[in-house]
């Protein structure tokens, strides 16, 4: 696969991807999940071969949209051990500037909630008894510098932000 077929791929999946978690897209209730399962279990697979024969997406291979969608991807693996492997590799790719450190930081936390542990950077969050609350953080107070050196909003900014979401 060349790099441009990489990168259409990927842009194709991202936008089947997003298109299939909006709700006046997809399909209703039970339907519409069994779907979800299905694209990102097929995604998850596509994705780990990727990564098996040529590695992590890179920014000068694909670009800087094509490689978020990569993350994206990542982001909604169906396999808690596959996602672990796709943080590992990204980590190399934003080592050497080659991945986004703002989508990364998503990974983290991600790999982290579904492993029963507090999170790093504040990003996920859940339905709680008043409406959305984030998930457990670890170490809070420091919790607005781990933001910034990846390039986050200070974390009242996004909070707020994902209440406005909620509400609309």
């Amino acid at each position: 696969m060349t790099d441009e077929e990489l990168k259409a791929e990927l842009l194709r999946r991202m936008e089947m991807d997003q298109a299939m978690r909006d709700p006046a897209k997809g399909f209703p209730g039970d339907k519409r999940l069994a779907r979800l399962q299905r694209l990102d279990e097929g995604n998850t697979a596509w994705l780990y071969s990727v990564v098996a024969t040529r590695g992590w997406p890179l920014i000068s291979q694909v670009g800087e949209r094509a490689a978020r969608a990569a993350w994206l991807l990542a982001q909604h693996a169906t396999s808690r051990a596959v996602q672990r492997l796709f943080l590992q590799v990204m980590a190399d790719a934003v080592e050497s500037d080659e991945a986004s450190p703002r989508d990364f930081a998503y990974l983290v936390d991600r790999v982290r909630v579904r492993s029963g542990r507090p999170q790093l950077y504040g990003t996920q969050f859940h339905d709680g008894a008043s409406g959305l609350e984030p998930m457990p953080i670890e170490d809070a107070e420091l919790l607005d510098e781990r933001r910034r050196a990846v390039g986050l909003e200070p974390f009242a900014e996004y909070e707020a932000f994902i209440r406005k979401t909620e509400s609309l």
